[in-house]
């Protein structure tokens, strides 16, 4: 407590020594007595100090900043006097880095901006005309480029204090004004190196970096993006700079939850590509920084390649995933995951024989064939064809062996794999002791996988079920399917079917039909379509061939509306790609 007062007493010590400069370049003027805050607007409506401020305006703002108010007094009297504005501009500017919020807020509030503006877009016209045409003269502007800077940044600075104290509505107006002076001064843009002798510049970027931010702060998804797309589009702003606009824009565009208008065709005529929702505008902006990675104009950031994977996932086209990491050059991502990604990018674009093949290179003796995430992989890959079902097996087995008891729940996941490649290696052995042979140690298999992840694993009690009804062990395949049917909640269809089969098999018709019966009420009409055939089915083994026919009729019907659908969705895509 005792620490704030004396910081409290120090800022209005500040804030007199800082009327007492005032007052002493205008004589004939008083200081308001009841303002304590910021020298009356009438005793600061004094001359312009344009030219004889900015020679020595660097000097005294880092005087100010630093806190040597005697020092920066001093300097004030060598240069000549402020007017109002400007005053203000200093004073709040060094409230705000003390971090009185509300007072730097009372300050920046006492200017007049609707006054000043015209002055200042007189300056930053003129200043960017004697940038193209410096052989011609032309009369000094009203406003020096200093003085010009230190206003804006004063607006941007109360932006961010009414950002501070939540008010961030009126922060996102007032940070747009800076946006607007300056876009309508400069229709064409900032040259380049236009404030590189002022804070003009640095203003700017902060400014248009904080405008999404707010109006996303104020739940204003619609402001947001249009101050994205206008600060990629109308600012000529640094590559690093740039970079995170276009990342931050990507990530509201995947996770905001809402969706926004395409971006405005005349501005995008001369791109190959339009975007039509925000998934398709986001994954061009991640696209776009993967190239300038690729040309080492930023530095690499991960992210960008986790949320370009998000988003072709949600879209459905891993391939275009696999060919953006396939065009990264060496040394941005490890090359294990460089294999690993493109093998689950094309597995998920279906290209399966693709994947294994890159799973074989990285898991081959001269890389790394104990790399766990590419052995489970493989082995899931390997043990859903016959052919493969064997090197599926090695897979599944050489990832238990590097797990060596480390981790419970992969090992369980190995057996798992190992199960269900001796499941498909079976069905492609002749002699039939082998078939046994192989079926026994694929039951034990997802039995000891079943041991630590059983009535929290569907797959596993799936496949325990399923394979025992195979081998015709109805009992324990019925005991599996209704712990199955437990744990899901009754929201597979398949878990019904084969439920319903297993009872069928036990000749427990009329069961098996209530089972059916319990799924039609459950399901919905696209998911239908099996289960009648299966309760017709379960009618013609009872004899009831009437009713079969009408089971028959109903299944007719879905499928009937089902290809309707279907139909009418091919043509709207027809006329879409038209």
């Amino acid at each position: 407590m005792n620490q704030n007062r004396t910081r409290n007493q120090r800022s209005r010590e500040i804030r007199q020594k800082f009327g007492k400069v005032i007052k002493c370049f205008c004589p004939g003027e008083q200081l308001g007595a009841g303002d304590d805050m910021v020298p009356s607007l009438e005793s600061l409506a004094i001359k312009d100090y344009s030219e004889i401020y900015s020679s020595k305006a660097g000097e005294i703002e880092k005087k100010l900043d630093t806190g040597n108010i005697e020092e920066a007094e001093s300097s004030l009297r060598e240069s000549g006097c402020l007017n109002n504005e400007e005053a203000r501009a200093l004073l709040g500017r060094y409230e705000y880095q003390k971090g009185n919020i509300e007072a730097a807020l009372h300050v920046f509030e006492g200017i007049d901006i609707a006054a000043v503006t015209p002055n200042i877009k007189v300056t930053l016209a003129r200043k960017g005309q004697r940038r193209k045409r410096c052989s011609q003269s032309s009369p000094d502007p009203s406003l020096s480029i200093h003085a010009v800077s230190l206003l804006l940044e004063a607006i941007f600075l109360k932006a961010k204090s009414l950002q501070g104290l939540g008010r961030f509505t009126d922060a996102a107006q007032s940070c747009k004004v800076i946006l607007d002076i300056v876009e309508s001064s400069l229709p064409e843009g900032l040259p380049e190196n236009f404030g590189a002798d002022c804070k003009l510049q640095e203003t700017l970027n902060k400014a248009v970096e904080l405008l999404p931010e707010l109006w996303t702060l104020a739940d204003s998804p619609r402001e947001a993006i249009l101050s994205y797309r206008r600060a990629l589009l109308h600012w000529n702003l640094d590559a690093v700079t740039t970079a995170k606009i276009q990342k931050e824009f990507a990530i509201f565009l995947l996770y905001s939850g809402g969706e926004a208008s395409p971006p405005d065709l005349r501005t995008q005529m001369d791109c190959s590509f339009i975007p039509t929702n925000n998934i398709e505008e986001a994954i061009l902006l991640l696209v776009i920084l993967l190239r300038k990675f690729s040309l080492k104009r930023i530095e690499w950031d991960p992210s960008i390649l986790d949320h370009l994977s998000f988003a072709l996932s949600v879209a459905g086209d891993l391939k275009a995933l696999a060919n953006q990491v396939e065009e990264l050059l060496p040394g941005f991502i490890n090359w294990k995951d460089r294999y690993h990604t493109l093998a689950l990018c094309y597995y998920a674009a279906g290209e399966d024989s693709v994947a294994v093949n890159l799973l074989r290179k990285l898991l081959s003796g001269t890389e790394d064939p104990k790399y766990l995430p590419a052995l489970l992989m493989a082995s899931k890959i390997c043990g859903e064809y016959p052919n493969l079902a064997e090197e599926g097996i090695s897979f599944a087995r050489r990832a238990s062996e590097s797990l060596d008891g480390e981790c419970n729940q992969l090992e369980s996941i190995a057996n798992f794999l190992l199960g269900i490649s001796l499941l498909a290696y079976s069905k492609s052995v002749s002699p039939d002791s082998d078939r046994v042979s192989r079926q026994f140690e694929a039951v034990q298999a997802l039995e000891k996988a079943g041991a630590v992840r059983g009535v929290s694993d569907p797959f596993i009690l799936y496949h325990l079920s399923l394979e025992n009804a195979d081998q015709r062990k109805l009992d324990a395949a019925l005991f599996h399917a209704k712990r199955l049917l437990k744990l899901e909640g009754g929201s597979n269809v398949n878990s019904w079917l084969l439920l319903a089969r297993i009872l069928s098999a036990q000749k427990r018709f009329m069961d098996a039909i209530t089972v059916v019966n319990a799924a039609l009420d459950q399901s919905g009409k696209w998911d239908q379509g099996e289960l009648l055939r299966t309760k017709a089915k379960l009618q013609l083994a009872q004899g009831q061939l009437k009713i079969s026919i009408n089971t028959y009729t109903q299944l007719l019907a879905v499928l009937q509306v089902q290809r309707k659908s279907f139909d009418s969705g091919k043509k709207l895509i027809k006329q879409n790609s038209c």
